[in-house]
């Protein structure tokens, strides 16, 4: 091939990676329709409807975020830095003041991208989470998104306590031709993490996630079978890449923030998933999430299509909660 025609197909390359970043795009402000209108219109709506900037527009403005789900905590802190720039910089229009509030969402939500990145070698995935977060599609929608990139992805059935967990996870690995690793219901869920870093490492995959129990309702015998799981995985894999991934359903608001406190004292939490957000009008529990937990958010979910769950991007994000309508 010639230059000019390698140049074509580069830009053709190009041309199809922009299409699919606005397709991306346009999806995450479909999926966010939902918070837009509620907190976003509302918040819109104070800045829009105040001629000067006063104690009353900040009173306002805390009062929506908290019903938002943005959390007392966040909430003080963003109304606080709000209020010093307002001095500190002699900020006098709400319009200003509007682009300011933009930004300290987006530094609050995280500096960094989100996202799961591979290492050389077997990488474990092992992902937690309460029943009913979207713990098991959102695993298999990770499976899908490696296994697209040609990487050789395998699931363990860790979650043998809730009746249909291993059938569900099993139905999963049929459909995407992945291979699960299983036992009966009532197995001990590390012997199962035992196996199948075993069987990951004879049929050199590149990547193995791990799904575990999620019963509250017995906190204390999760949370111990969880830190049982992971210390067989990190000594079964000491040389591989571990990452523990907490799902999360942003429709359960601050109890979501209660949720992750508990995982993260029991696993060491990596990073975070955060499904349903097209699911709710307060999607301000995004902003308390990693202000709060200091965890960084690696994934969304937007709906239910495969490319529906997204790497989390915070000024994305923060610019398609603000987008045009």
């Amino acid at each position: 091939m010639n230059f000019f025609g390698r140049n074509k197909e580069k830009n053709k390359d190009k041309e199809v990676i922009e299409d699919k970043n606005k397709g991306l795009i346009s999806r995450l402000k479909e999926g966010l329709a939902k918070t837009r209108h509620g907190l976003v219109d509302k918040v819109t709506n104070i800045f829009s409807n105040h001629l000067v900037i006063d104690d009353e527009l900040f009173e306002e403005l805390e009062e929506v975020l908290i019903q938002a789900d943005v959390g007392v905590h966040t909430t003080m802190q963003l109304i606080e830095e709000l209020e010093v720039a307002v001095e500190e910089e002699k900020i006098k229009t709400t319009d200003a003041l509007m682009e300011l509030f933009h930004a300290k969402l987006a530094v609050m939500l995280q500096e960094e991208d989100g996202g799961l990145e591979l290492a050389e070698g077997l990488n474990v995935l092992m992902v937690v989470g309460v029943n009913g977060a979207g713990k098991t599609t959102t695993i298999a929608k990770i499976a899908k998104k490696f296994k697209d990139k040609d990487k050789k992805v395998m699931l363990a059935a860790g979650d043998t306590f809730r009746a249909g967990a291993i059938d569900q996870l099993e139905v999963w690995g049929d459909r995407l031709g992945i291979n699960v690793i299983a036992q009966q219901e009532g197995s001990d869920s590390a012997a199962v993490a035992y196996d199948a870093v075993q069987s990951a490492r004879s049929k050199n995959a590149d990547v193995l996630i791990v799904d575990t129990a999620g019963r509250l309702h017995t906190q204390k015998n999760l949370m111990d079978e969880l830190k049982k799981v992971k210390r067989v995985i990190e000594r079964e894999a000491s040389d591989a890449h571990v990452e523990v991934l907490l799902v999360l359903d942003a429709t359960t608001g601050q109890n979501a923030i209660s949720q992750a406190k508990l995982f993260d004292k029991a696993v060491a939490v990596d990073g975070i998933a955060l499904t349903k957000l097209d699911g709710t009008a307060k999607g301000g529990v995004v902003i308390a999430v990693k202000n709060e937990l200091g965890i960084p958010i690696k994934l969304i979910g937007i709906g239910e299509a495969a490319e529906d769950l997204q790497d989390f991007h915070p000024k994305e994000f923060v610019d398609a909660l603000f987008a045009d309508k």
